[in-house]
């Protein structure tokens, strides 16, 4: 069964409007008092403390990478980019930026909550994903070091069974995981100091 989403409450939250002065910002800025977020317009640059914020809308037309201090695509919050001009450039700039959502300018009355919700589900199945990535390499990555380390014991003149038995046991008698174990087999191959353990006979 399907998990539904929850809407998250959104209240107290702050949200920082990077755009020149212009309607839009004041309509957004109204929407956002609305539903009892806190609103910073800035431009051309992000305050400080603009990592903190919970939102980001940003100007799609005439932003540019120097105004954020992260890379393109690794902002720490939702974006919503704020889309005037569809020209491809601009369009694929904003993609660049992982934008999460967006609103088309002049942007009215209406808009600004469902843009917001519909970042931060984005924003946060992207972080998931990304996590569930990470986790993976790093068990390929864990994995690909057992059998080198078990490969490198065989080489003493045993087989890969008696091995890789051996490993198991250093790791309880070293009192760590197998993956660790294995990665100080390796780092110690890598530097010739295998044959100088006495605890690896």
């Amino acid at each position: 069964m399907r998990r539904s989403f929850r809407i998250p409450n959104l209240g107290g939250a702050t949200a920082l409007i990077l755009h020149r002065p212009h309607p839009t910002v004041t309509s957004i800025a109204r929407q956002l008092a609305a539903i009892d977020i806190t609103a910073r317009e800035c431009w051309p640059d992000l305050p400080p403390d603009g990592i903190a914020a919970d939102f980001i809308f940003f100007d799609a037309d005439l932003g540019h990478d120097e105004q954020f201090p992260w890379k393109p695509g690794e902002a720490q919050m939702p974006m919503i980019a704020l889309i005037g001009s569809e020209a491809p450039g601009r369009i694929e700039w904003a993609l660049h930026q992982n934008a999460d959502a967006h609103l088309l300018k002049p942007v009215g009355n209406s808009g600004v909550y469902s843009a917001l919700l519909i970042a931060r589900r984005t924003f946060d199945a992207r972080r998931r994903q990304s996590a569930e990535i990470d986790e993976l390499r790093s068990r390929v990555s864990a994995r690909q070091t057992i059998v080198r380390a078990v490969t490198l014991l065989a080489q003493r003149g045993i087989d890969e069974e008696q091995a890789y038995a051996q490993l198991r046991q250093l790791a309880m008698t070293w009192q760590m995981s197998m993956e660790d174990a294995a990665h100080h087999i390796v780092k110690w191959s890598r530097e010739g100091k295998a044959g100088e353990r006495t605890d690896i006979a």
